[in-house]
């Protein structure tokens, strides 16, 4: 009978590590191809000139990645602090508050609206009354996309912090307010802040709201008022055109954006370790 248990617990090991490894397989399968496509057009006139006129040769990419940190930068501004506002007001107040059950209701409906559809609402609502794209309007479409995924987890990380530290902090006769920003979240911080890193990761690669609202410009910019470039806009650019050299740059810019992507959710799984290792210790 022991004999039995130990074949059938090892026949499950290597059918969950085959299937792990299936898992794993499309992630470097895309990688692996992304770098043997796109790692020979990495160099240093990639990250520093912009898109060449056509029938020029050379050129780069660097105005796209000025104008994603720009873009990502800018609607993370407005929609983390909205995102956790929010997350703050549900996982303290929502129990009481008679608005939070239809501030929940919104934020869910907005995450699961398609990101396309909140390119055109902000084309309408900013594009159309000021004739004209901008890095504004492309911020504030990532801001949309950003906002629920902020809110909701962060209340549920709230949620996790245990009431007896509230508590004790209300028996001192500190102000609510002032335990929910110096006991509550500062209790759950690495953690919300490994969400952030996540939340910001799912952004960068958003292009549908882009093209509706930043357009794209293949020039270096940094006005707010005026259309900007981006990672994705530019690969979209890129592959679309006839020229083998800008082929070769599209798959060195989706190349790019992956590496990006996987270095954030390193930071967040290096983050959310040091938080699981603090909360043990």
């Amino acid at each position: 009978m022991n004999a039995w248990r130990r074949w059938k617990n090892r026949l499950m090991l290597a059918l969950l590590a085959a299937l792990a490894a299936v898992t794993v397989m499309p992630l470097l399968a895309i990688t692996f191809y992304l770098i043997s496509q796109g790692a020979s057009a990495l160099d240093l006139a990639f990250f520093i000139e912009a898109q060449k006129p056509v029938g020029e040769l050379g050129g780069g990419m660097g105005h796209s990645i000025v104008g994603s940190l720009l873009l990502v930068g800018s609607g993370a501004l407005v929609g983390i602090p909205l995102g956790l506002a929010c997350g703050i007001y549900l996982a303290e107040y929502g129990d009481r508050e008679r608005l939070a059950p239809w501030v929940r209701s919104a934020l869910e409906l907005l995450a699961s609206t398609p990101s396309i559809l909140i390119g055109v609402f902000v084309y309408v609502l900013v594009v159309v009354p000021m004739k004209g794209f901008s890095l504004g309007a492309g911020a504030l479409s990532l801001a949309l996309i950003l906002l629920p995924l902020v809110a909701r987890t962060s209340e549920e990380l709230l949620k996790l912090i245990p009431s007896h530290l509230r508590e004790a902090g209300l028996a001192l006769g500190i102000p609510r307010w002032k335990v929910v920003l110096g006991v509550v979240l500062r209790s759950a911080r690495p953690a919300i802040l490994a969400s952030l890193i996540l939340a910001v990761a799912r952004i960068a690669g958003e292009t549908a709201p882009l093209v509706f609202t930043a357009f794209g410009n293949p020039n270096f910019s940094h006005s707010m008022g005026g259309p900007i470039s981006a990672l994705p806009l530019q690969i979209y650019t890129y592959a679309i055109s006839p020229f083998d050299e800008w082929h070769r740059m599209a798959w060195a810019g989706a190349l790019l954006l992956v590496g990006a992507v996987l270095v954030l959710n390193l930071v967040t799984r290096i983050a959310g370790g040091s938080h699981d290792r603090g909360s043990s210790d």
